[in-house]
């Protein structure tokens, strides 16, 4: 079992990523339940724009797609920027959406599954409005999202510290991390061994 973690930070290389602070929190759940995990960083790649999946001229989404394509467990983690997710974010979905089209062996969407999640770090508001926005982006192509799926942090209105330097200790997002972890590798292993059958949603 296969659990990628697309970190969807505006912060490139070494930089601190608080949202990258929340997914090493929510890891170890997957580690006692004997899940692989694997968290890519997309700024640190040549993602391309577009909505196909590969657009060439060194495009490296095909390497992450791969991943994709691997794992039974995708998780988009973004933070908050004016209270909506991050550009980054936007871009991983419509690239998502440019693979929508590929199949199955049994000719259903190349998502169906797998399941989704959701991972949001910010300052002040706009949480489940990106939960929101992801979890049904997800959920129409192709991937199966299981009942609290989302965790998240926010802090205080106006400027303040984020995730990471506000100490890492709210019991509210630990609680529905943990609720993620557990609900996302059941959902998973379900789907592994009874798939959705291919009636009526093949796309030949």
């Amino acid at each position: 079992m296969k659990a990628l973690f697309l970190n969807c930070t505006l912060k490139g290389g070494d930089t601190t990523s608080h949202t990258e602070g929340l997914i090493r929190d929510i890891l170890p759940h997957f580690d006692l339940l004997g899940v692989e995990s694997e968290i890519v960083r997309i700024v640190d790649y040549n993602v391309s724009f577009g909505v196909t999946e590969d657009e060439g001229n060194g495009d490296e989404w095909p390497r992450i797609f791969e991943k994709v394509k691997e794992s039974d467990i995708v998780v988009i983690g973004t933070p908050l920027w004016l209270g909506e997710k991050s550009s980054v974010a936007t871009q991983v979905i419509e690239r998502l959406y440019g693979g929508s089209g590929l199949t199955n062996e049994l000719g259903q969407a190349i998502y169906y599954n797998k399941v989704g999640g959701v991972v949001v770090t910010g300052n002040e508001d706009g949480a489940k409005h990106a939960c929101a926005g992801i979890l049904y982006a997800l959920s129409h192509i192709g991937f199966t999202v299981p009942p609290n799926v989302d965790t998240y942090w926010v802090g205080e209105a106006g400027p303040g510290d984020s995730y990471i330097d506000a100490g890492r200790d709210n019991e509210f997002t630990k609680s529905h991390g943990e609720t993620m972890a557990y609900n996302l590798v059941h959902f998973a292993r379900m789907l592994k061994a009874n798939p959705i059958p291919p009636e009526g949603n093949t796309m030949e």
